[in-house]
């Protein structure tokens, strides 16, 4: 997916996560705050680079907020983040296979 504008997706409340996709020089860059790195952050930027590969995501700035957010709220906030900055609507949306 070619990622053309910036985009924001999530908030900062309780268990959730806020990520801004923006488009990137060539590779992915990611930048992770959250309150539980020290015990999770390993995981949440695993989910993170392995949602991108599954969207064949090659070049991209990430800025991730997280208050706590389990995986599965991750994976959400991070696909919708990619699909508005790669300008696609919901309907012309899905994994590659």
């Amino acid at each position: 997916m070619n990622i053309i504008k910036s985009s924001v997706a999530g908030t900062m409340e309780s268990s959730d996560i806020m990520i801004t996709v923006e488009p990137g020089s060539g590779s992915i860059e990611l930048d992770l705050k959250s309150q539980v790195e020290k015990q999770f952050g390993r995981q949440i930027r695993s989910i993170i680079m392995k949602t991108l590969s599954e969207l064949q995501v090659k070049s991209a700035k990430v800025s991730a907020v997280d208050k706590g957010a389990m995986d599965c709220t991750i994976q959400a906030r991070l696909k919708t983040a990619v699909q508005r900055a790669a300008g696609e609507s919901a309907g012309d949306w899905r994994l590659p296979k």
